[in-house]
């Protein structure tokens, strides 16, 4: 509560509290609402959870109103109100009053709150500030990420950047780490078993536009699979000393045929299209232990609360570390006699229950979160990346993640830039996609433009690079020289050619070279000899484009394309096709 209280005096930027599943995001709002001193409005997406927050607040023996027609109530007249997002968006003119604002909104599973300006949560939050400019906004969720975004602040507590400068929350106030909460007792342990028997492979699937699995896609995989019997008889075993169980379908098909595995009479399947009462019927059993295996399709991952859980079955991919962190957070609750929670995974989802999603989007299933030390600050920055045994080989990062103080105490991002665009105007490294500079506002340079104006030139070389080949050789005069030759898929070549005999030798080939071609910029490797920056060789990579120029009779390389995307192809993206387009 501390760190909510220091922030909101120090700003109205809106903040957001990480707290694992199962760690009392309820009493925590409940003691909010409780403290504050003006009007509360507490909004989530599901009515489970409205009325769960709701129930917490008046167990201190307190009142509050509920707006929530799935809940049959639409009051907002008490100091306090939680509502569902859905039901408020729809009556915003009973919140449109300047005499009875709200000073404070919590959002549960704040996660949820997009970057649209158009969304639920975004329209309700411009309302109330209408009527308040001074709104302090505190979003709680276990999974402070969001899926094709990354994470949904921008500045952690800890001193350090993890969202993007648009992200909707500004800072992380507190975060409690889910190892801590299970290595001091106030979580049951999740215990991941490999599954003895064959899995389904999704291997070949991909998510689509929006970022998830397409229900088409996912039926060919598990529709008749032979290994379904398989997988449920396994689970039932499993499941012989356990109490309850939750099975993670990919399908409504699916959930239906693994329903139909199940013992009789203990079993009972929800899916989105579950009339409410159904469901409703289904809940009450389960938790009452009356059913030991409730089976779901994508809908029980948030709302829902049955402590003695203590088997979750995974038969389905997952798109993100979010959703896996949400569905194994159903058996994370503490009951009576439940010593820990078996995870059976059937789907090979390669989540770490315990490792933050790093903030962009993973580039690659073979990468995994990295330490990437800055060179400028010394923070230890996160990525995705590869490795080669303890090297960092590759990673993906842009910017450093650090946050330093300027000479007034304010915090900023740190400068450094592990990749960048440099501005020929005034030499400011700028993100790679940008579009103009920040240092001087001028409009950087396309990186089509640079290709089409090479083109024209009757002096001027285009090489769509297939390789780079680095030799240690000797000039004329006997002198050891890196030579480095660019081929391109027409058998055209462009070389240049460094030397490292001298500090400042070794210097001048860091910044025009190394910064360049490192698989892993920002490493501390300064290369001494051509021999060993040959014999490392593994940790430099090609270019997409070299443009030459003709100087005399000779070819000088002039810039060099990274990352390229753009409307002409590259070489990594040829199969028959040759010459430019």
């Amino acid at each position: 509560m501390t760190r909510v209280v220091e922030h909101f005096r120090a700003t109205h930027d809106p903040g957001v509290v990480v707290l694992p599943t199962g760690s009392g995001k309820s009493l925590v709002i409940a003691e909010l609402a409780r403290l504050a001193r003006g009007r509360v409005l507490v909004l989530a997406h599901v009515r489970e959870l409205v009325e769960q927050n709701h129930a917490k607040y008046e167990a201190y023996g307190l009142e509050a109103d509920i707006f929530s027609a799935g809940l049959g109530r639409k009051q907002a007249a008490r100091q306090v109100v939680f509502g569902s997002v859905q039901s408020v968006v729809r009556n915003l003119e009973a919140f449109d009053d300047s005499a009875t604002a709200f000073s404070l909104l919590v959002i549960d599973e704040c996660h949820r709150v997009s970057l649209d300006e158009n969304s639920s949560y975004r329209r309700v939050i411009d309302a109330l500030k209408r009527c308040n400019p001074s709104l302090k906004i505190l979003g709680l969720t276990a999974t402070p990420y969001r899926l094709g975004q990354g994470f949904v602040y921008h500045r952690h507590h800890h001193g350090m950047v993890r969202g993007d400068e648009d992200c909707f929350f500004r800072d992380c106030v507190f975060e409690q780490p889910l190892r801590l909460m299970v290595k001091q007792g106030y979580l049951a342990e999740p215990r991941r078993v490999d599954a003895a028997v064959a899995r389904y492979d999704f291997s070949r699937l991909a998510p689509g536009a929006g970022g998830r699995y397409q229900e088409a896609e996912l039926d060919q995989v598990v529709a008749g699979n032979r290994a379904t019997p398989a997988i449920v008889a396994e689970v039932v075993t499993a499941a012989a000393e356990r109490r309850g169980v939750m099975l993670f379908a990919a399908t409504v098909a699916h959930a239906e045929e693994v329903l139909g595995l199940l013992p009789s009479g203990e079993a009972a399947l929800i899916t989105g299209a579950t009339p409410s009462e159904e469901r409703q019927a289904h809940i009450a059993a389960f938790k009452a232990q009356r059913l030991k295996y409730l089976v779901n399709v994508s809908v029980l991952t948030t709302g829902f609360d049955a402590p003695h859980v203590d088997l979750i079955a995974i038969l389905r991919p997952t798109e993100s570390v979010g959703l896996y962190q949400q569905m194994i957070g159903r058996g994370l609750r503490l009951a009576e006699g439940k010593q820990d929670c078996l995870i059976l995974d059937y789907a090979g989802n390669p989540w770490d229950l315990y490792a933050p999603e790093v903030g962009s989007p993973r580039p690659a299933s073979d990468t995994e979160p990295v330490q990437v030390p800055c060179p400028a600050c010394e923070h230890a920055n996160l990525f995705w990346g590869r490795r080669d045994g303890e090297l960092v080989i590759e990673h993906f990062g842009r910017r450093c993640q650090g946050l330093v103080e300027d000479d007034d105490g304010r915090r900023r991002q740190c400068d450094f830039r592990y990749r960048f665009k440099e501005c020929k105007e005034c030499g400011t490294e700028n993100d790679i996609a940008a579009r103009r500079c920040h240092g001087c506002q001028a409009m950087l340079v396309d990186a089509d433009d640079k290709l089409r104006e090479a083109l024209k030139l009757r002096d001027a070389m285009v090489l769509r690079v297939t390789g780079m080949q680095l030799e240690a050789t000797h000039n004329g005069r006997g002198l050891p020289r890196l030579k480095v030759t660019y081929h391109d898929e027409d058998g055209e070549t462009l070389s240049e050619w460094f030397a490292l005999e001298s500090a400042a030798q070794r210097g001048a080939f860091a910044a025009v070279f190394l910064r360049r071609h490192l698989r892993a910029p920002g490493s501390d490797w300064w290369p001494g000899s051509p021999t060993e920056v040959v014999a490392e060789r593994r940790r430099l990579k090609a270019p997409d484009f070299v443009i030459g120029r003709k100087v005399g009779r000779y070819w000088q390389v002039r810039d060099k394309l990274f990352e390229y995307e753009g409307r002409y192809r590259t070489a990594a993206a040829a199969e028959a096709v040759h010459g430019l387009p």
